[in-house]
């Protein structure tokens, strides 16, 4: 098989369709909606929130440290101890981020903080991708299921890790091919081998 030295795009496919690890990240997502409730927070925007979360959210907090973000209604780094208010949300959706973020393990922390009793913290990481194209330098980690779990330890609650993908969408994701040009069964298939991405569920203790 002759593959090319180049991806067939430069932004992860979205000019072809669909990425492949977003179908997995909404699957994910899908799985857990009953728990996006409340008042609830999203990174960067509120994309998945509104497609996801329904009549069930009394509100919604964009969270960004990028001032240049305009959508923004709560500026903070989740990589600083105590920037989230303390227990203010029901459902934080954290997703394709912590790669982008200085310590992981405190960023969990931080959300934990911010999360009520009863709240939820929904996080998607990639465990293979290509180095963003707009991240440069602060694109600094990926992540096995195992790891992904790892960064949970000391959590008040329970933690669900699950692994999305296989080799054949591992290879579409680093080409840049859609998921839409991918053949019958091809994203349902779940190989423990070869993740595209890692999700946690954890929901702290009432």
């Amino acid at each position: 098989m002759d593959l090319p030295m180049t991806p067939l795009s430069p932004c992860y496919g979205y000019d072809r369709g669909t990425p492949t690890d977003r179908p997995y990240i909404n699957a994910f997502l899908t799985a857990h909606a009953r728990s996006i409730r409340g008042d609830a927070a999203e990174i960067k925007d509120d994309t998945y929130l509104r497609l996801h979360g329904g009549d069930r959210l009394t509100s919604i907090t964009i969270i960004d440290a990028d001032p240049r973000n305009t959508a923004t209604t709560l500026h903070a780094d989740l990589a600083v101890p105590g920037t989230l208010p303390p227990e203010r949300f029901d459902c934080i959706v954290l997703t394709q981020t912590l790669q982008l973020l200085p310590d992981p393990a405190q960023t969990i922390r931080t959300c934990a903080r911010a999360l009520r009793p009863s709240g939820t913290l929904l996080v998607t990481v990639p465990c293979v991708a290509r180095i963003s194209p707009s991240g440069g330098n602060a694109d600094r980690w990926r992540f096995t299921p195992a790891g992904l779990r790892q960064l949970f330890t000391g959590w008040t609650g329970e933690v669900t890790v699950t692994g999305y993908g296989n080799l054949r969408t591992c290879l579409a994701a680093l080409l840049g091919e859609a998921a839409e040009e991918l053949g019958p069964g091809q994203l349902e298939h779940y190989d423990p081998n070869f993740p595209l991405i890692a999700c946690a569920a954890a929901h702290r203790n009432a």
